[in-house]
């Protein structure tokens, strides 16, 4: 793990390096104090919880979280750093744990900085801070699965916006199946079981459970497979991509 270490340690600060950084942890708390504020009626619903703020979550990585994935590997490809990086005495698995668990991490320091939003429903009132934390660990979670999708696809192409373009369409439709209105389309013409197991697949479906509160072994079930086998995708592509 050492190995993975130094290398999530080195693309960690090249994150922080460039303008980009800044630029998406800018966006993504401006976007997040719109919605919550704005479109969430933060003030309006007088209500002690943080549930405008997490609503949107799910919206805002469908189109933040591609952005910042697309870059993973595509980059890598087309300048031609990757053939760098395999002359490292690293497997193919590590550098991809690695540059995956430094776009997590500075995911989750862009999640972590909207803790003033925190700070302000306590301050007004008496909120649940455990359904609080539950619903941030499962943002972070949804936020990692998307990740995962986004450095497999990223693997795919040289291109950037290609690999944005997968990533989104692919993210939109494992939200899409789980959201209350497609599944009820579905109803009373497709066997009830198979709804659910359509619904089980859904990031949406999984997040609306943890966000209530209830941290559910299945929930956590679900991410970690989502995360570990694009992982191993991601891994086995290049692999694929190296000996072509």
């Amino acid at each position: 793990m050492s190995s993975v270490w130094v290398i999530m340690k080195r693309e960690l600060r090249s994150y922080f390096a460039t303008p980009v950084a800044y630029v998406f942890i800018f966006i993504f708390l401006a976007l997040t104090g719109l919605f919550t504020f704005q479109i969430g009626g933060f003030y309006e619903r007088g209500q002690a919880d943080l549930a405008a703020f997490f609503e949107f979550h799910p919206w805002l990585y469908l189109f933040l979280v591609p952005a910042l994935s697309m870059r993973l590997w595509a980059e890598e490809r087309k300048i031609g750093t990757i053939e760098l990086l395999m002359t490292l005495p690293v497997t193919m698995w590590q550098a991809v744990l690695a540059k995956y668990l430094a776009a997590w991490c500075f995911t989750g320091i862009a999640l972590a900085l909207t803790f003033p939003l925190w700070i302000t429903v306590n301050y007004l009132g008496n909120p649940d801070n455990g359904v609080i934390l539950a619903a941030y660990i499962g943002s972070f979670l949804m936020a990692g699965g998307f990740l995962a999708i986004g450095a497999c696809l990223s693997a795919v192409t040289r291109n950037q916006v290609i690999a944005f373009i997968l990533t989104v369409s692919l993210c939109f439709m494992l939200l899409l199946i789980g959201h209350p209105q497609v599944l009820s389309v579905m109803q009373g013409w497709v066997p009830q079981f198979i709804v659910d197991a359509i619904a089980s697949l859904s990031f949406h479906t999984h997040f609306a459970s943890i966000k209530k509160g209830v941290i559910d072994l299945r929930d956590l079930v679900y991410f970690v497979l989502v995360i570990t086998f694009f992982l191993i995708a991601n891994a086995v592509i290049l692999d694929v991509k190296k000996s072509n």
